[in-house]
């Protein structure tokens, strides 16, 4: 009896174990879905919000398709034409979150400024994005350029369709 007990021990542990150490390996790529999406943009630097995206990397990554997709690339990417490249900028000059997500929403350079165009969850990720990329590696970043470039992009997008 003793020596089927500690066979059932060992099995049942051998199968709960893989699939802890699977869920607590996965934190820093943790999705967030429901009520704690953000409604509202950042209030300030303290903002306890800026925490789940700053250091995720699930929401950083969609930042950069969000910055592909809605054609942030087209004037700010790696290849950006003068000094319109965020990261030697944002390296220099580093900048708060909630800073950062102001100069998006409220770009100066559009006609209808993005935080009307964009929702809301969607420009945190962007903010995240861009806040990262003085710390990405270049080779790093022309690899994240050549994956996005399969991605749909929006030179010219007019905002969602209604």
């Amino acid at each position: 009896m003793q020596r089927y007990a500690s066979f059932t021990f060992r099995a049942a542990t051998s199968l709960v174990l893989p699939g802890v150490f699977a869920l607590v390996a996965c934190t820093k790529e943790g999705r967030t879905l429901g009520p704690e999406q953000p409604l509202t943009p950042p209030v300030g630097a303290s903002d306890k919000r800026i925490g789940v995206f700053q250091n995720n990397l699930y929401q950083v990554s969609q930042g950069g398709r969000y910055f592909s997709w809605y054609g942030c690339a087209g004037c700010h990417g790696s290849t950006a034409p003068n000094s319109h490249d965020l990261a030697p900028d944002l390296a220099q000059h580093p900048r708060a979150f909630d800073a950062i997500y102001a100069m998006i929403a409220d770009h100066p350079r559009v006609p209808v400024h993005y935080r009307d165009r964009i929702p809301t969850e969607q420009l945190w990720q962007i903010t995240a994005y861009v806040r990262a990329l003085p710390a990405t590696k270049p080779e790093l970043r022309r690899r994240q350029d050549l994956d996005e470039a399969g991605e749909p992009q929006g030179a010219q997008w007019a905002g969602p369709v209604r």
